[in-house]
Order: structure tokens, then sequence, then C-alpha cells
């Protein structure tokens, strides 16, 4: 089905006819509910009803104004209020990185701490086995010696 086509003039302070053209049907639903609704000072030819409908229509973008900027400031509460939650999140993220940095060299320095004390064990065990093979060693001579002797 193609879309109605409608045509609708409206009489407005500036001038005395606007036309519009509506080609989608919805639009034309709601265009003909706004054009049927007009109330009747906005057709009469007294000047004042004409500053009235322009006062209104001053106030109207006013209001318009007035909410679109409160729009603006709530939006950049919002934003400032997100970016300061942003930024503890961030310090808390570092605070813990901080925190985790410290324990993990702490166990590091106690790791190499027990390190170095297995080294030095080790060292010791490997000292005095090669000290009791010596002393097997020369015990075994001994014997050998002593067998010959007798």
């Amino acid at each position: 089905m193609a879309p109605q086509i409608s045509q609708f003039q409206y009489l407005t302070p500036q001038d005395n006819s606007t036309n519009f053209y509506i080609q989608d049907p919805i639009s034309v639903l709601h265009m003909t509910d706004f054009v049927t609704n007009i109330p009747d000072q906005c057709f009469s030819s007294n000047p004042s009803s004409l500053s009235n409908t322009s006062s209104t229509s001053d106030e109207a973008d006013e209001q318009q104004m007035t909410i679109i900027s409160e729009r603006k400031r709530r939006r950049m509460i919002s934003n400032r209020e997100s970016a300061r939650r942003s930024r503890v999140r961030k310090q808390k993220h570092l605070d813990e990185l901080l925190s985790q940095m410290a324990r993990l060299r702490s166990d590091n320095q106690s790791l190499m701490e027990h390190l170095n004390n297995l080294l030095e064990s080790h060292e010791r065990a490997v000292d005095e086995n090669a000290r009791l093979k010596e002393e097997t060693t020369d015990i075994k001579r001994k014997l050998v010696e002593l067998q010959l002797a007798n």
C-alpha cells in the first residue's frame, strides 16, 4: 500500500499560511488530531491573540530550553559521579596491587632466606659427605695394612 500524502494549511503569526506535506500515515493521524483540536482563539484576527500565541510559543521554547538545560545539568552531575566512582575504584585497585606487591616481596624475601639456608645445609652435607668418604677410605687402607701386617 502506498503511503498517503496529505496537505494541511495552518495559520501562524509570522505569515498567513504554511503548508505541511506529510507522507507517513501515522504522522497524518497525529497531524489530523492536532489540526482538529486547535483552539478557536488561534483563528481570530485579533493581534493580541497572535502575540499571546507568540508569547506562549516563547514560553514553550523557554520551558523546553529549561528542560534541556536541566537534563544537561543532571547528565553532567551523573558523569561527575561516575568519574568519581571510577577514580575510587582505580585507587582501590591500586591499593590492592600495592598491598599484593608488598606481600609478594615479603614472600620472596622469606623464600630467598629459606633457599639460602637450604643451600648452606646442602653445602655442609656435601662437605660432610666428602669428609666421611675420606675417612672411610683411610679406615679401609688402615684395615688393609693391619691385615697385611698380621
